[in-house]
């Protein structure tokens, strides 16, 4: 059975205002895409026979972006010259939508409910509608029975028996075509005729489609609170549309999207805020937790954005692979964060102790402020939202670019240099090594998580390729071990006011090859770094550690450094041996990177980590054509994935 679309699209949008004086509620963007076009993309998935959309308010911006999109011959607009109400634009449509069933689906809500099943439920009913509601306290006036029908609109005090309740109406209905008939040809409501419809004895039935996310942007709050959502849901804080040529000397802190044909000037700086397509920020200007539109802004409080019940509630930040949950808080009348790690963690007091330690040294980590054991919780230094993988989401001048990338390696250096040297005061760290048995536990967690879980490929010549990773593990085992952060990509890095960068997540410190660090940020999947670049912070690292080692001294105590000093006239870093170093540990590490993507998107959830997987893979690819005569069957491998 085919189904009919009809999109109610003509609303003034007068709680957006004045959001909606300069674009038509239907076109507001969320995340880079109109909500219209993500109606229209999630219908079409359905067996849809035809698409209807009535229009009023800016009707001619609505039409001129249908023309423009990919739906322009599917869809059939209806103008409204005067408001028709969500009864009346159904029954001006009447003569489009009575051959068949049909859905209608408010444009200004953004959900997860799956039409599909509301339409199989509906055409499986005797019901003449079929309401998709759900439990949401602000919005809860349907009355509905026992038999779960609806029976009028009311509040949870005025429900006229026991077993009847209170519910939403999510703004998504099916119909069967005889309802029209219950519709007036002018101006009316919607539910009058579900009314209507009750009293002549047809049922106005319901979909419970409670726990599905949904959000109505009905306010300029609601609005942004969905657009902060949708970023956070996708584990991103910064949204750039691809308009948006340069950000010079522009900081960004908290969750911030730049819409379609916004212009930054230099000095801007911007803290938890939507930029809508078309703005300008002035120079030098600082905004936090607005909307900025042409001509206007909107301030609203960081409890809206975020859809807490007040400023002062925790807010769960980050959104990478931990199962640990961090939240900002206030201590003593400064934000800091709270980590709170489960009872059963085993690297809690690891983490402790290594901030401990790097803080003595110097190393840039946040400031640990408390400790409760028994809670397994600690209360950290607030970094900000802003990791180096969300700065570079803001195009900037290469210059920019390189500047940063020195900046984080001159830390990379510290751990490797200084932490190393003092690595006997911190035994937890000193004695916990990145040897052949955690190498090869990579390599299996590839296969396991990527190759099986991902690709649903069965390896074949296991044994074979085995030898191979054994070769590859043993090798990178053989290579000059220091302090190494393990993790030390993008997302890890944190952009602090100034440019100044901090490191996080660095419980999973081991002493290990230092070539596997400077893969990680080089070689990164969230970032892709031109091969200039890269060649260049290649080569400023070699120098530097040149530079620092030398003369085999501790540039603090000028001591001698352990364990890479080697001591004579070519002094410590042999640039050509660290090179050889490189390949074996990118090997690993993409290894790592793919099984780690397949990891926490299939069994943790986090679907949001499956569009890292291209990047990984060709940088597997590549490095694998280099080394294809020394590991010929994984080079099969990946050339079939």
């Amino acid at each position: 059975m085919e189904l009919s679309i009809f999109i109610l699209a003509a609303g003034l949008g007068e709680r957006l205002r004045p959001i909606t004086d300069h674009i038509p509620k239907p076109l507001l963007p969320i995340v880079g895409k109109p909500i219209l076009q993500s109606i229209l993309e999630k219908v079409s998935e359905l067996p849809i026979h035809r698409i209807g959309i009535n229009l009023h308010h800016k009707k001619e911006a609505v039409e001129h972006w249908i023309k423009n999109s990919a739906f322009c011959k599917s869809v059939q607009l209806f103008p409204e010259d005067k408001m028709l109400g969500t009864g009346g634009a159904l029954k001006n449509a009447e003569a489009f939508l009575h051959e068949s069933t049909f859905l209608v689906h408010n444009s200004d809500i953004v959900s997860d409910i799956d039409l599909g099943k509301l339409f199989e439920f509906h055409s499986s009913s005797s019901n003449i509608v079929t309401l998709a509601v759900h439990d949401y306290p602000e919005f809860n006036t349907l009355i509905i029975d026992k038999k779960q029908s609806f029976r009028g609109i009311g509040k949870a005090d005025s429900i006229p028996s026991r077993g009847m309740k209170i519910l939403a109406f999510t703004g998504i209905a099916v119909y069967s075509p005889e309802f029209l008939r219950f519709l007036p040809t002018r101006f009316s409501s919607i539910v009058d005729a579900w009314m209507k419809a009750v009293e002549s004895g047809y049922q106005v039935g319901i979909f419970d489609v409670s726990g599905c996310s949904w959000s109505d942007i009905g306010t300029p709050a609601s609005y942004a609170a969905t657009v902060i959502k949708e970023l956070r849901d996708d584990g991103e804080t910064i949204y750039i549309h691809p308009s948006l040529e340069l950000c010079r000397h522009v900081e960004i802190d908290g969750y911030v999207v730049i819409e379609k044909e916004s212009i930054l000037d230099t000095g801007v700086s911007l803290k938890n805020c939507i930029v809508l397509p078309g703005s300008k920020v002035e120079c030098n200007s600082y905004f936090e937790n607005c909307i900025i539109g042409p001509r206007f802004t909107l301030k609203l409080k960081g409890s809206e954005l975020f859809d807490l019940p007040d400023e002062k509630a925790p807010l769960l930040i980050g959104s990478g692979g931990s199962d640990r949950n961090y939240y900002r808080i206030q201590h003593k009348g400064h934000s800091a964060v709270l980590m709170q790690c489960s009872k059963s963690d085993k690297e809690f007091q690891r983490h402790i102790e290594y901030s401990r330690f790097f803080q003595k040294f110097s190393i840039p980590v946040p400031k640990l402020i408390e400790v409760h054991h028994k809670s397994k919780s600690a209360l950290f230094e607030d970094l900000g939202d802003l990791s180096l993988y969300s700065w570079l989401k803001c195009p900037r001048l290469q210059e920019e670019i390189e500047e940063i990338y020195r900046r984080v390696i001159d830390v990379l250096i510290l751990i490797h240099t200084v932490a190393t040297h003092h690595v006997s005061e911190c035994p937890l760290l000193q004695n916990r090594v990145f040897d052949y048995e955690h190498l090869r536990w990579e390599t299996g967690y590839f296969i396991e998580r990527y190759v099986e879980g991902i690709k649903d490929i069965k390896v074949k010549n296991l044994k074979v390729l085995n030898d191979e990773f054994h070769r590859l593990a043993a090798k990178a085992d053989s290579f000059t071990k220091t302090v190494i952060h393990r993790d030390f990509q993008s997302q890890n890095i944190m952009i602090t006011k100034g440019g100044i960068p901090r490191v996080v997540d660095y419980q999973g410190a081991r002493m290990g090859p230092p070539a596997y660090d400077v893969v990680s940020l080089l070689w990164d999947p969230y970032y892709r770094l031109e091969d200039d670049m890269r060649e260049k912070l290649l080569e400023y690292y070699i120098g530097k550690m040149i530079e620092l080692l030398n003369n085999n001294k501790d540039h603090e105590t000028n001591s001698p450094i352990h364990p890479l000093a080697k001591g004579g006239d070519g002094g410590f870093f042999n640039k050509r041996e660290f090179k050889e170093t490189l390949l074996p540990c990118r090997l690993q590490r993409h290894m790592q990177s793919l099984g780690a993507y397949g990891f926490l998107s299939r069994i943790k959830g986090k679907k949001y980590f499956l569009k890292h997987l291209p990047e990984g893979l060709r940088l597997l690819r590549d490095d694998l054509t280099i080394a294809k005569d020394e590991f010929p069957l994984l080079y099969a491998l990946v050339e079939e994935l």
